[in-house]
């Protein structure tokens, strides 16, 4: 099962909607700080910011190129929220089909 600590660094970073905005942006291709700050009307310094929470958590990687920094998005972190989300959807589809079954058979014996 994957770290707590690692999963806290991970929703945390996808609880903001700009974050989830650059990861969706990311997803298209790398960009720039100034790429990613654009559209969102943001200083550098206040997408930078929010790009090392990114990066914090894994979600993404930056490189210095020339002299801007280029992003993209990280190669496993969301692997591991997905398997702790799977988990736990599995667990409540037992739950569910074991619920469904003991009113089946409910349903069955007042017939």
């Amino acid at each position: 099962m994957v770290q707590h600590d690692t999963l806290d660094r991970i929703y945390s970073a996808l609880a903001d909607s700009t974050r989830r905005d650059i990861l969706t942006r990311l997803g298209e291709g790398p960009a720039s700080i100034g790429e990613l700050a654009e559209p969102h009307g943001m200083t550098l310094t206040g997408m930078t910011k929010h790009v090392r929470v990114l990066e914090d958590a894994g979600l993404v990687r930056t490189e210095k190129v020339g002299r801007s920094r280029q992003c993209r998005l990280g190669e496993e972190r969301l692997d591991d929220a997905m398997a702790w989300i799977s988990f736990y959807q599995r667990l409540w589809e037992r739950r569910l089909d074991g619920l469904e079954a003991f009113f089946t058979l409910q349903r069955g014996t007042e017939e």
